[in-house]
């Protein structure tokens, strides 16, 4: 796949403070970005616990406990981005994690 530069917007509660951004080359690093911060986030609430395992349902719920999560997948063909919302950014993640398994 090519090179997408890939925009993650999120919010992580309702207060608008919460907003923020990150900046990927890729759709497939905007994806190991998201499971970075769920695992961040699990070893935060977990400290003592040296390996931590979590399935794709975990990582689902974590997403949709956002208040909210979209990308903005720049498209060369056009050059401008377009926006995903969360079910897209859960399905490429489901194919990512699915592809680095094989």
């Amino acid at each position: 796949m090519a090179y997408r530069h890939t925009i993650l917007l999120m919010q992580t509660s309702h207060n608008r403070a919460t907003r923020t951004f990150m900046d990927y080359d890729s759709i497939s690093q905007a994806m190991d970005g998201i499971c970075g911060l769920y695992e961040r986030k699990l070893k935060d609430l977990n400290p003592a616990n040296r390996n931590i395992t979590y399935d794709i349902a975990d990582l689902y719920n974590f997403i949709d406990g956002l208040a909210d999560m979209s990308a903005l997948v720049f498209e060369h063909s056009i050059q401008a981005f377009l926006p995903y919302d969360r079910q897209w950014i859960k399905q490429r993640i489901f194919q990512h994690l699915k592809k680095l398994a094989n």
